[in-house]
């Protein structure tokens, strides 16, 4: 079996973004040489996320207002973890439901995916430096 780890790092211009990481992850999945296995894309930071979805940007905006409106309104004043002098228990919120890594199944040495599915990293509590961490496991 072989592995492969490689870092992503972010640092936001905004404090919410939904970034596109599918061409790096497949990247390393080419530079692993791995033709069976798995890819596990983990975000580093409890108020960041790693999903797959649709690539679409009405479906970003539709993400951002649920995460806004329904889900963590950033509201510093409503949440006790802010009560500790931060003001991101939101953005934890948020990661807490869009999760915070994925699994992505390698077949003949691509990413092997449904067919409008893409790997998303996901800032909620941006401007500073984060990472992902990918890690290729199977066989050559």
């Amino acid at each position: 079996m072989t592995a492969h780890t490689h870092y992503l790092w972010f640092e936001t211009k905004k404090r919410q973004e939904i970034i596109d990481i599918t061409n790096q992850v497949a990247e390393q999945v080419r530079e692993s040489g791995v033709r069976e296995g798995f890819v596990l894309v983990s975000a580093m930071h409890i108020s960041a996320s790693v999903f797959v979805n649709d690539h679409e940007s009405g479906l970003w905006s539709d993400i951002l207002k649920w995460l806004e409106e329904t889900i963590a309104p950033w509201d510093p004043a409503r949440y006790r973890h802010n009560e500790t002098g931060e003001d991101n228990a939101a953005a934890h919120l948020r990661s807490l439901t869009i999760g915070h890594e994925v699994i992505v199944p390698i077949t003949a040495g691509k990413l092997d995916f449904g067919p409008w599915q893409r790997v998303f990293y996901g800032e909620w509590d941006g401007q500073r430096r984060k990472r992902v961490v990918i890690k290729v496991l199977g066989d050559t």
